[in-house]
């Protein structure tokens, strides 16, 4: 049960039946109200929320089902649970299309109206706290609305402002990152929001195409240009004429295919293999890579002119231990994802749970965190993600590291704060979820235990 007084409310014409209620559910913490009609309980709830309603279906004046239907507006946000001595399917049926949480049958249990009740409040903060979640990935798009991406740190923020004001533009964009860090999903989001957002979008791994076949790929052919060659064939370049192309894994392209996609950029033109005709195309060209260009143009494994003609403007992707702050947003926007996906109802992540993955260094990056998500998804037999459903990387817990190795950052202020959310998370956890209990473990005054939650974002 939440901490806040629960209101409910009977309705019911027999008077020893809502007696018998109120003296069971006020011994379990309810705030009770009752009624004889469904008419007098109409003028209730228009003065009153309550979480609750346990009514009766046959009643004088106005029953359950009319009732149901008169206070619809009212009780939109409660859990109607209807009774009835005369209960069959059809009746519970269409109780709960007339928008009743559930339906018990007369004579009950006094368990089986507890019970009942324990499902409702299950459901109803499962619907907090997916509604809290909506609003804070909400909150978070509002203030970096930019395509499918999430988070919330200065980094990204500041990536989101360079990429909304290059989007618009046909300015040749170099992407670069770590692996997994989401450079597609800048790609993506850059057509999104730009002027060619109707048009194709098409994305190729230039390290992923056998180097034999990479120009027919990039250029197209004509039929009998090669062995093999029984058609003609459009190229990516074409397919995506007045679109966007995202080049991934750029650094991959081999040097003989580098001259002729130089001459693309510089000619805006493209000639399929076995044709001595060029033709005109316009693309605009989105360029990712995990290497670093500047060291392979060093190497002479990249052409320098190519380079700077991809290197128009840059977009930096940092990876996921760089920004802590976004680990517990992306963990939580994932959960949601993943039950979608999944048809799961995991409802949260523990504070233990949290704490090793604010911890672990995420050397795959974003993608490494939605796989371990739905994983823990899988794996979970609970209503949260708790440690054992981890990977077993995640959970070890390694001697000898240095505090830089911890925290990934030099700076004793940040550490400091990372270390004191840390701590508040273990005593969270610790106390389970008794935050008296856990200031008093803290070492610090209710109040600010309170002001430290709400600044780390800790539930």
């Amino acid at each position: 049960m939440t901490n806040r007084i629960q209101h409910l409310l009977i309705i019911d014409d027999e008077e020893n039946m809502r007696h018998m209620l109120r003296s069971l559910l006020e011994d379990h913490g309810y705030r009770i109200e009752t009624a004889g009609n469904g008419r007098e309980a109409l003028r209730q709830i228009e003065q009153k929320f309550f979480d609750y309603i346990l009514c009766d279906i046959r009643m004088p004046e106005m029953d359950g089902m009319a009732f149901l239907r008169e206070a619809k507006p009212y009780i939109e946000q409660s859990n109607v649970i209807m009774m009835s001595a005369f209960g069959s399917l059809d009746t519970a049926l269409e109780a709960i299309k007339a928008g009743a949480y559930d339906f018990i049958s007369k004579p009950f249990k006094t368990d089986e109206v507890l019970l009942t009740l324990k499902k409702a409040e299950e459901r109803e903060a499962l619907r907090r706290e997916n509604k809290m979640l909506r609003e804070e990935i909400e909150a978070v798009r509002s203030e970096s609305d930019f395509g499918a991406m999430v988070g919330r740190s200065k980094s990204m923020i500041s990536l989101f402002q360079l990429a909304r004001k290059v989007a618009s533009f046909n300015t040749t964009v170099l992407v670069t990152g770590e692996s997994g860090t989401g450079k597609e999903l800048v790609a993506r989001g850059l057509h999104a929001h730009s002027p060619r957002a109707e048009m194709p979008f098409i994305a190729i791994n230039c390290g992923g195409i056998p180097e034999n076949l990479l120009e027919s790929e990039f250029f197209g052919h004509l039929k009998g240009a090669f062995t093999g060659a029984d058609t003609n064939k459009k190229g990516i370049f074409a397919e995506a004429d007045n679109g966007t192309l995202f080049l991934d894994e750029i650094g991959e392209l081999p040097i003989g295919l580098q001259v002729k996609l130089l001459r693309v950029l510089q000619e805006n033109e493209i000639r399929p293999v076995g044709s001595s005709r060029s033709q005109k195309i316009d693309v605009r060209i989105i360029a990712a890579t995990a290497k670093d260009l500047a060291q392979e143009v060093e190497k002479g494994t990249f052409r320098e002119d190519l380079y700077y003609r991809l290197n128009v403007l840059a977009i930096h992707i940092p990876p996921l231990r760089e920004r802590p702050d976004d680990i517990a947003l992306l963990a939580r926007y994932f959960l949601k994802l993943k039950n979608r996906k999944l048809g799961t109802g995991v409802d949260s992540i523990t504070s233990s749970a949290m704490s090793m993955l604010l911890q672990y260094s995420w050397p795959g990056n974003i993608r490494e965190l939605e796989n371990t998500i739905e994983r823990a998804v899988i794996m979970t037999d609970q209503s949260s993600i708790s440690p054992d459903n981890l990977t077993p990387t995640i959970r070890e817990i390694k001697e000898g590291r240095r505090l830089t190795d911890y925290f990934n950052t030099y700076s004793i202020k940040q550490a400091g704060q990372m270390m004191e959310k840390n701590l508040i998370s273990r005593a969270l956890d610790a106390s389970g979820g008794n935050k008296s209990r856990a200031s008093e473990l803290l070492e610090i005054s209710y109040p600010s235990l309170l002001a430290k939650i709400k600044k780390y974002n800790l539930s």
